[in-house]
């Protein structure tokens, strides 16, 4: 899991798991069905660690839902609010984070809150009105919530040593995705052209293919594909903070059902501006030039020399 010289490097933490995994991984055999079985293992644990603020913001929040008692002291929201402080102070003595990375972070959880602010003003969602850690309709927690998808985006970057094939110059991706954040407030007013600004997404990211090394090999994927798979991701979480009374959309309030699939649109186009704000701290790079041509052809073909 260590990253190349000219990515974003790993923190000492992450330094001294990569060094044990490794240890113990290295004396797999790197051919046939358990190499593979090898790198679906990595695969699985790298995304739970990019995930670790994530996973432990829905943990608390399911966890709280449950079994918070309703006579507490302190009320659920500023419960929830505490937790995410203590959550990400934690992060950062275990240097699960640096922080050069807190910075994005930070900025994830402004760029959300003033969301936040606007779209509960408006009614899109609604919170539970308890608590006093809080902004007008908004508990502070909700920004955390935020903050924990760039927290995912800047953590996988290093985590999977992201490069990329055709990247669009960073000054357009920002144009679009300033656009897709003020559509986000204009379209109560004035026609949603949410639609327009994927076909825009399409065109500008289309030929953008992302590589990254998961253990030994390095594999391939469309960045359009990439930043589907993670929405759906985050609709899933939705659903369960949703479920847990995190907060409610209107449809909702008098009995829970599943986010909407549209919801999904959203999400996606969230991925832009999430990732135009780690590239602040992670210029996109390209593949290196010494990298093999494509080590899972060769691992496909190693592998068929041995069934042969």
């Amino acid at each position: 899991m260590d990253t190349p010289d000219g990515a974003v490097s790993l923190t000492t933490t992450e330094r001294a798991i990569d060094a044990r995994f490794r240890a113990v991984l290295a004396r797999l055999p790197q051919r046939g069905p358990v190499g593979w079985l090898t790198e679906f293992l990595v695969f699985g644990l790298k995304q739970a660690w990019a995930c670790v603020f994530g996973a432990a913001m829905l943990a608390v929040i399911l966890a709280a839902h449950l079994w918070y008692p309703a006579d507490a002291p302190l009320a659920r929201n500023d419960f929830l609010t505490v937790a995410a402080i203590a959550i990400q102070i934690a992060m950062l003595l275990g240097r699960l984070e640096s922080l050069r990375e807190l910075r994005v972070v930070v900025l994830f959880h402004l760029v959300g809150t003033i969301m936040e602010l606007f779209k509960t003003h408006i009614g899109s969602w609604t919170y539970e009105p308890d608590g006093v850690l809080r902004l007008g309709a908004v508990p502070l927690f909700s920004g955390f919530m935020y903050a924990a998808v760039g927290s995912y985006m800047v953590r996988v970057n290093r985590l999977f040593d992201l490069r990329f094939s055709r990247y669009p110059r960073r000054w357009l991706t920002a144009g679009v995705a300033a656009a897709i954040y003020l559509n986000f407030f204009t379209n109560h007013y004035v026609q949603d052209v949410r639609w327009l600004l994927i076909a825009i997404v399409a065109l500008v990211f289309g030929r953008c293919v992302m590589r990254f090394r998961i253990f030994r090999l390095h594999w391939r994927m469309p960045l359009l594909l990439a930043f589907l798979l993670v929405a759906f991701f985050i609709w899933l979480a939705e659903n369960i903070a949703t479920w847990s009374n995190a907060w409610l959309y209107p449809s909702q309030v008098d009995g829970w059902h599943p986010v909407s699939l549209t919801k999904l649109a959203s999400w996606f186009l969230l991925m832009i501006i999430s990732v135009v704000l780690v590239t602040w701290i992670a210029p996109p790079q390209p593949p290196e030039p010494t990298q093999p041509p494509d080590d899972r052809q060769r691992l496909e073909s190693a592998a068929r020399t041995d069934a042969a």
